[in-house]
């Protein structure tokens, strides 16, 4: 048969699939559906696929099955930045319903090495999650199917005494529903599935994200979000067998199961693990093949960064299963395999939910032994590693260590807090703000993930980063332990109740002559900002000082007077003792201006500008980097900050701001004439902050002097296997790594950090060149700069001693220049303050040399 003709008959199968689409066309055969519950359209008041389903309809159609049938009960397990309802259902029989508690209990267990379990009468879980991207939606749209039949078929029932299915219709609440507003908006009654129509190019930032543009499905391991906490909650609780992750990608594509890739799995996860997920990939196959869908595994994906919900669980003895289904977009569109419907889409993912729940049913047992001995198996391993725990901290900060505690506690990983300081191999951890973590304990792989540093791979191609090592990521101290060393009188436990950020305070009494701020706590600039709107006039110190009573404060320390507030001595200490609660800083009265060092009336010192910021969004703006800047000073500093269009760019627009921020990105949205205006306002005094893609786009305006160093080198020679094209071009992207850099701590960009080595995250091959001018790279890497990840030996050199920050001075202002993401996934806590600094202290900055 012809091509032409191949694509002709598909075309003309997918548009009568859709024209005429109804429970028949999904529901498999054989089985008979109770009267009682009610379907998708009986609530709905359409059919699956003919619209898509908004979440407040996902939500109403689940609260409608749960109120009809006693094998669910749905409870809602959080809420979303937007405050829409997360929702877990819970498919059972009725007599588990009535056991919940104990089948819990018993699978706890599992993780228990020494525990007795009765696997032969111990049921199945099974976890199945839905479109954690908002715009891949033929995962939610097909859980509206999967409820119905497990809730409904008669034939499933008795299954169900030796099954639990746990189901979340759509893991990220507000991105699915900013896409089915887009694309039910601008749908045609008439559907021809050109692919150049509005409804399949949505408008910026798209429905992917979260409401602060994040991928929630790298948040897995970090748990930066509250809907990837409350996920991970249930998770832990549950302790499923099987975790179903259904996706979409690109439309000329057919369909995907895992496993993936063999050679990119993390060298953590046991062979073991490849093994069922390829015997339950045979079920899979044998359904797609009853219905004639096209599908493929083993090609591409890879299970290596632990942070997404098909690989999470495979670090936990339990098996992650990613589904890629080639996305119709909208409601019908035209593909390389023909003309791709929606309701398409959505069978393909019912049925891979149905052959899933076969291969649970058949495995039960098998699954149910494989959890037991995952975790027997750690037992053995973690004995004989030498590594016996972990310890981190900071000696001047506890915030950030406090948030990495938070951050392992959330996996039902104990962490133990100290009750005195200790010094270990010359290093001092205060035990204010230092943790313990033993490798001892059931998460003991999940644990060596966190800590671990690793340069060497099997392959050299990820799909995601290759590094996530959290104290570096946190910029703390830290140590691998060969011993034990600390006995439980010297150690206490820290849970979700008890662990806590002691809250600031003032320290001295009221009526002082000053007040200082040190700037080495994380939320110092929270703590600012608010000093600011509460009209204190606020002072920044470029050189250190001494009060009478022998406390040296840093470059960077806040000086704080009555100012504008209005204030009375009373009214100013009440004020600073609310501030500094609320920021978790300590706030010192001053009782005299004659300091060692400098005094506090000194030229060394700068008042400070409250920052009126603007973010530059849509465009070609990388929405993933603008969100990380708007969630790290909206939901974390308390900042208020305009997200500003570029077409908005133009007349007297910037006046009002001081500040604006950059982030990576194309920047075609903004042109010659924006360009234009950027430079005039940052030759009046303004500070530009700007990462990656945004430097060259100023450079290519002649807004900014930075300057690059050539990636890795083209390939040569005069023939190559083309077979080998993709992984060798592959292998030079730098996915996601971390390196070392050496700090100017004099530099305003530095104030707050006491030690000048520190590590950062890049994911991108944009090599910047030092400034000539040397007092102007606050920030450069070392002659030996990977320290956890791969990277590429041809870019290699593109890193050696190059610049991360550089200053460019335009006029009266200045740019401040950033190679690496500071803020990258919200999770790397120990460069935040990098971004913050050029925020609050770029206006210091003198002439593009520092200080």
């Amino acid at each position: 048969m012809k091509k032409g003709t191949l694509l002709l008959m598909l075309s003309l199968f997918a548009i009568m699939s859709y024209a005429q689409v109804d429970l028949s066309y999904y529901l498999p055969q054989g089985y008979t559906y109770d009267p009682n519950i009610p379907t998708p359209k009986e609530v709905l008041g359409y059919e699956v696929g003919e619209w898509h389903v908004s979440h407040d309809q996902l939500v109403m159609y689940m609260k409608a099955v749960a109120a009809a049938s006693d094998r669910v009960t749905i409870e809602e397990t959080g809420r979303t930045y937007e405050k829409r309802p997360q929702v877990l259902l819970t498919i059972t029989s009725p007599t588990n319903h009535g056991r919940i508690g104990q089948i819990k209990a018993e699978r706890a267990k599992l993780r228990d090495a020494g525990a007795s379990v009765d696997i032969a009468s111990m049921p199945i879980v099974m976890f199945m999650g839905y479109s954690v991207h908002g715009n891949e939606p033929s995962g939610a749209n097909s859980s509206l199917l999967a409820i119905y039949h497990f809730a409904a078929a008669s034939e499933v029932g008795p299954d169900l005494e030796n099954m639990v299915l746990l189901l979340d219709p759509a893991i990220n609440p507000d991105g699915l529903n900013r896409f089915a507003s887009w694309v039910n908006s601008h749908k045609s009654y008439n559907l021809n599935g050109d692919p150049n129509g509005r409804e399949y190019n949505e408008a910026w930032p798209r429905g992917r994200t979260n409401h602060y543009w994040f991928d929630l499905n790298r948040d897995w391991l970090p748990v930066q979000h509250p809907e990837s906490r409350n996920r991970v909650r249930v998770f832990q609780d549950w302790l499923p067998n099987i975790h179903l992750d259904f996706h979409e990608m690109g439309s000329n594509s057919t369909f995907f199961f895992q496993p993936g890739v063999p050679a990119r799995m993390h060298p953590l996860t046991p062979e073991k693990n490849f093994e069922l997920t390829k015997k339950i990939g045979a079920y899979h196959a044998k359904a797609l093949d009853k219905i004639g869908s096209l599908y493929y595994n083993q090609e591409n994906y890879d299970d290596f960064y632990y942070g997404k919900g098909s690989t999470y669980p495979d670090v936990q003895g339990s098996i992650g299963i990613l589904f890629e289904q080639a996305s119709s977009r909208g409601h019908l569109q035209e593909t390389d395999y023909g003309m791709l419907s929606f309701p398409f889409t959505i069978r393909n993912q019912f049925t891979a939910n149905l052959s899933s729940y076969q291969a649970a049913k058949e495995m039960r047992q098998e699954l149910n032994q494989w959890m037991k001995d995952f975790y027997s198996d750690i037992k053995t391993e973690s004995d004989a590693d030498v590594n016996k725990a972990y310890i981190f901290g900071s000696k001047e900060d506890d915030a950030r260590s406090y948030h990495l505690a938070d951050l392992i506690i959330q996996h039902d990983i104990e962490v133990f807090s100290l009750k005195e300081d200790i010094t270990l191999n010359g290093q001092e951890f205060k035990k204010e703000n230092s943790y313990i973590v033993p490798a001892n304990q059931p998460q003991y792989r999940l644990i060596k993930a966190m800590f671990e540093t690793r340069t060497s791979f099997a392959d050299s191609l990820f799909y995601d980063i290759s590094a996530w090592t959290y104290p570096m990521a946190f910029n703390l101290d830290y140590q691998a332990l060969n011993s034990r060393i600390l006995n439980l009188a010297s150690v206490e436990k820290v849970d979700k109740t008890n662990l806590k950020m002691a809250p600031g305070k003032v320290i001295g009494a009221p009526g002082a002559y000053q007040y200082a701020m040190e700037w080495t706590d994380y939320y110092a600039p929270k703590a600012a900002n608010k000093l600011m709107n509460a009209g204190f006039l606020v002072r920044v110190a470029h050189a250190e000082f001494s009060t009478p009573d022998g406390k040296t404060f840093g470059r960077g320390t806040i000086l704080i007077g009555k100012g504008d507030s209005g204030m009375d001595e009373n009214a100013m200490y009440q004020k600073l003792n609310e501030i500094a609660a609320a920021a978790h800083v300590d706030i010192y009265a001053i009782n005299t201006g004659y300091t060692a060092g400098i005094n506090m009336g000194s030229t060394f010192t700068d008042p400070l500008d409250k920052p009126e910021i603007a973010l530059l969004v849509e465009g070609g703006v990388d929405s993933y980097e603008a969100g990380e800047i708007w969630h790290l000073l909206d939901q974390r500093m308390e900042m208020a900050i305009t997200l500003l269009p570029m077409d908005a760019i133009g007349g007297n627009t910037l006046d009002r701001y001081n500040v604006i921020l950059m982030p990576d990105g194309r920047y075609n949205g903004l042109g010659k004439s924006g360009a234009a205006t950027l430079k005039e306002w940052i030759s009046k005094g303004g500070t530009l902050v700007a990462k990656g893609g945004a430097l060259r786009f100023l450079v290519s305006q002649e807004v900014g002097l930075f300057t690059f160093r050539a990636g890795s080198e083209p390939e040569t020679g005069l023939q190559k296997n083309y077979a080998d094209y993709e992984n060798a071009t592959g292998a030079k992207v730098t996915g996601g790594a971390i390196f070392n850099a050496k700090l100017d701590l004099t530099h305003p960009i530095g104030y707050g950090y006491t030690n000048s080595d520190i590590h950062t995250f890049r994911n991108d091959n944009l090599f910047m060149e030092p400034s000539g001018n040397p007092y102007a790279n606050p920030l450069v890497y070392t002659d030996s700069p990977l320290a956890s990840g791969y990277l590429h030996p041809s870019n290699l050199e593109g890193l050696k001693n190059g610049g991360v920050i550089r200053i460019s001075s335009v006029g009266s202002g200045r740019i401040v220049g950033f190679a690496d993401n500071m803020n990258f996934r919200a999770f790397w806590f120990g460069t935040n303050k990098l971004y913050l600094n050029a925020i609050f202290f770029g206006q210091t900055i003198n002439g593009g040399t520092g200080r």
